[in-house]
């Protein structure tokens, strides 16, 4: 497989994202879902809704989410439309809770290591293309953040998390916590599912990881650690595989002080084997062109 194309900029302001976007030369048609995270309660790493808004109006997108698998104020409707309020996400932009409303739209995954199917909120068929718009960070339970977990866990259903967290075990979000599987499979089982979804869109989608307020914690923390590493940039492709391992090359090479500790995260989680098991099912690559712009 030829290597993929990643573009990078260290300029991290709204206009870059879209200026990034633009010289991807990809023109995304129709309904435009921007999967992106909206934050949990609390938090205070993830994007503001002032800054993805360029990107989202040049577009024409609706803003789409996922109820989560956790406690928290996000795990159910109401609370989640709540927050979504709250921060700010109803005063900019059409927002579209996905799986608000069942049953789940199931997503086949035919040579899926671990899973078979993806629940994935069933609003996701009334789009005909996606851009998925990642902060990335670490992760408490997958290492790191970016377009992969995105494309997983992201659009995944609240039960649809179940799924993937339990390695395909159960689809109820209160008892999976209690058995998790082996670290690996839950890996595997991310991969998989965001096989399915890049799979969906059949070309009609691309990438955007920006690399800003670096914290080892998740954005769906309500308690995260302030971030270890001074902002890098932000990074735009059509290849979600390429992406992340470019995110994390840059962590890796980079002389930040904190790096150390961003990788001991990614490490403990063997947060690369995710990227590893993506590239076996061979929807993108690990190899990538860095095109640096303005």
């Amino acid at each position: 497989m030829e290597k993929s194309k990643v573009y990078f900029t260290d300029k991290i302001t709204p206009e870059s994202v879209v200026n990034i976007y633009e010289k991807l030369g990809v023109e995304l048609p129709g309904k435009v879902a921007v999967k992106l995270h909206s934050g949990e309660q609390g938090n205070q790493n993830y994007l503001r809704p002032e800054f993805v808004k360029a990107i989202v109006d040049k577009v024409n997108g609706t803003v789409v989410e996922c109820n989560t698998a956790y406690g928290g104020a996000r795990n159910t409707t109401e609370k989640h439309k709540k927050l979504l309020d709250e921060h700010g996400w109803n005063k900019y932009f059409k927002v579209d809770l996905m799986d608000e409303e069942g049953p789940d739209k199931v997503l086949e995954i035919p040579n899926g290591k671990i899973l078979k199917e993806n629940y994935v909120g069933k609003d996701i068929e009334n789009y005909d293309s996606m851009l998925v718009l990642s902060h990335f960070k670490g992760h408490p339970m997958g290492g790191y953040g970016g377009a992969l977990k995105q494309l997983s866990i992201g659009c995944a259903s609240s039960e649809g998390k179940a799924w993937i967290h339990s390695a395909g075990q159960s689809k109820d979000q209160y008892t999976i916590w209690d058995n998790l599987p082996e670290q690996d499979k839950f890996l595997d089982s991310m991969a998989d599912s965001a096989s399915s979804v890049h799979n969906l869109f059949k070309g009609n989608i691309v990438y955007i990881n920006v690399m800003k307020n670096l914290s080892v914690d998740c954005d769906c923390c309500a308690v995260a650690e302030d971030p270890c590493m001074q902002d890098i940039g932000i990074l735009a492709s059509t290849d979600p595989i390429a992406i992340d391992q470019a995110c994390i090359d840059l962590v890796y090479n980079s002389k930040d002080p904190g790096r150390n500790h961003f990788v001991e995260r990614v490490e403990r989680q063997h947060g690369i084997h995710t990227i590893e098991a993506a590239a076996e099912l061979g929807f993108g690559t690990r190899e990538y062109e860095i095109i640096n712009i303005d």
